[in-house]
């Protein structure tokens, strides 16, 4: 102490405890007191230039920024913040409507429950260019991806996104899967939002750590190629997840950051949710990492034991469960399945309680050697929007190779994709912080290379990237009992054994299924010979991916 009598450890302790209990609550001591003596056991070894010693991300599916804290702060709250709270967002009702009752407009407001919207929107790259500049050929409206003609709803050159088109995607995306036009009421879904008391945890963890108001992803279309950019700064020119089946897996062949690490001497593990038979991440790179599948693919109770006993590698990635009874936290209704339960009650209340396991994992991690809380940041992330709305136009961006042919569709990967949300969670950062300036996916790129000197970018696109480092700022670090609490709700049970047999698979659900098919063939396996035509069902599909893909994925087997 500062002009008195250094006291003993154990006076300290004593004193600490006592004002602790005090400040807390006796009916909050019991599960305060394990967090206050894991900050007093590793205080020796707090120390900034271990911050990120540990970097894990959870990656989330198809939310925009303003879908999932457009709301987090209200005018002057804070500093800065873009949000939607005090401001007129509004998306016109294109004239070719059925359902408008005279209405000119759609006014932006909050979801009216939590599985919103559905169906899910079109995320591909016609519909997202439709969204962010309200541009729509006649010829491409009311019709599925497969019949669609270029230019794709692509902008003129030099033409600014409006985002003003979101409206009338989701009429022509919704009558081209229903068969009809939706309702206004159907329609108007699009233009809504959550406020922080429908999404506890991730709004609590928002205002407790930092949250990134202007963190985009990286491509204006879907899952596959924006999950590449995040690893690899390219996706090799692909821009949809499917067709052709076998794009990711055989022909994505571009280096990615984990074979960096790997390169260093550095650690890395992919933990999936059971019960995924698959990492999406294995499939995307698949050329690359294969011979991994067996040695750095597991499962999140994995990933629960690591944290816990210090075994964390230096870089860790979560894969919420993508598949049945996806907790993804992406819009219904199913990721692959149409018309089969695939859909759990909520993927986002689903979502909020993993977020919630795994930050509970890393605030009480504690071992003396090896990851703990202080040399941990735990940053949420989200693929893509997913065709939600959200009013900030994305930037420019440069090519990731500037010599390279136009990719798929015709499209030069010359601007980003929409703003998602990004909260960085340390105890070497401050609560209630907004990072105003620009982060993107390949951010994540660009501070793994500066955190451990990995070499040069992987491309264009990662050179431009801001560093996370600097947003872990403070001189001395939070003790786990100043961080946030963080309760989700309650999440309904999912039947998972009503499994019609013969309802088909969808566009999607075929592009995930014959790409596994495509890859393990590659690998010499002996797979079914299936046509794209067939009729395949949903419960088929899934006994034959799941036998196939535990196969070569040996570490997402799961006791349950």
């Amino acid at each position: 102490m500062e002009g008195g009598h250094k006291m003993s450890d154990r006076t300290h302790s004593k004193i600490t405890r006592r004002k602790f209990t005090e400040s807390v609550g006796i009916a909050s001591v019991a599960a305060a007191l394990p967090r206050l003596a894991v900050a007093q056991r590793i205080k020796s070894t707090a120390d900034r230039k271990n911050a990120l010693d540990h970097i894990v991300i959870i990656m989330f599916e198809n939310r925009s920024f303003d879908n999932v804290l457009g709301r987090l702060y209200g005018p002057g709250e804070v500093e800065s913040f873009e949000g939607v709270i005090g401001k007129s967002l509004t998306n016109p009702i294109p004239e070719w409507a059925e359902n408008s009752a005279s209405r000119k407009l759609v006014e932006y407001g909050v979801a009216k429950n939590m599985n919103t919207p559905k169906p899910d929107p079109g995320e591909e790259y016609p519909h997202i260019n439709t969204d962010l500049f309200g541009v729509v050929d006649p010829k491409n409206r009311f019709v599925p991806l497969k019949k669609m003609v270029p230019p794709y709803n692509a902008p003129n050159p030099g033409q600014q996104p409006t985002m003003d088109g979101f409206i009338s995607d989701y009429i022509s995306a919704f009558t081209a899967e229903i068969g009809r036009q939706p309702t206004y009421e159907e329609y108007a879904q699009i233009m809504t939002g959550y406020s922080p008391t429908q999404l506890p945890v991730t709004s609590s963890l928002a205002r407790g750590f930092a949250t990134f108001d202007h963190w985009f992803c990286e491509v204006p279309s879907q899952t596959f190629t924006n999950r590449s950019f995040f690893h690899a700064a390219t996706a090799s020119g692909y821009l949809i997840n499917f067709p052709p089946a076998d794009a990711f897996p055989l022909h994505n062949t571009a280096e990615t950051i984990f074979e960096r690490l790997e390169a260093k001497g550095l650690t890395w593990r992919v933990y999936c949710d059971a019960p995924s038979p698959a990492s999406m991440t294995g499939i995307i790179h698949a050329s690359r990492l294969h011979r991994r599948f067996a040695t750095n693919f597991f499962t999140v109770a994995d990933f629960m034991e690591d944290a816990k006993n210090g075994r964390l590698p230096n870089y860790a990635f979560i894969e919420p469960n993508l598949w049945h009874g996806h907790n993804d936290m992406h819009p219904p209704v199913s990721a692959l399945l149409h018309g089969l339960p695939w859909d759990p009650p909520s993927s986002l209340l689903g979502g909020e309680a993993l977020l919630a396991k795994v930050y509970d994992a890393v605030r009480t991690s504690s071992a003396s050697n090896g990851s703990n809380h202080l040399n941990t940041l735990l940053l949420v992330a989200f693929d893509e929007a997913g065709g939600t709305y959200d009013h900030v136009a994305p930037p420019a961006a440069p090519p990731p190779d500037a010599a390279a042919p136009p990719g798929q569709m015709g499209f030069t990967f010359d601007r980003s994709g929409q703003r998602v949300p990004a909260i960085a969670i340390s105890a070497w950062i401050p609560e209630r912080r907004v990072v105003t300036e620009e982060y993107r996916h390949t951010s994540l790129i660009r501070t793994l290379r500066e955190r451990w000197s990995l070499g040069p970018p992987l491309t264009a696109r990662d050179a431009v990237a801001a560093n996370i480092a600097p947003i872990l700022s403070l001189d001395a670090p939070r003790p786990p009992d100043q961080w946030p609490d963080v309760t989700p709700q309650v999440v309904p049970p999912f039947n998972t054994a009503l499994l019609p047999p013969n309802l088909p698979l969808s566009v999607l659900g075929k592009g995930i299924f014959f790409a596994i098919l495509a890859f393990e063939k590659s690998l010499g396996a002996k797979v079914p010979e299936i046509s794209r035509d067939t009729g395949i069902s949903g419960a088929q599909a899934q006994e034959i991916i799941r036998k196939m893909s535990l196969e070569i994925f040996p570490g997402l087997r799961y006791s349950g």
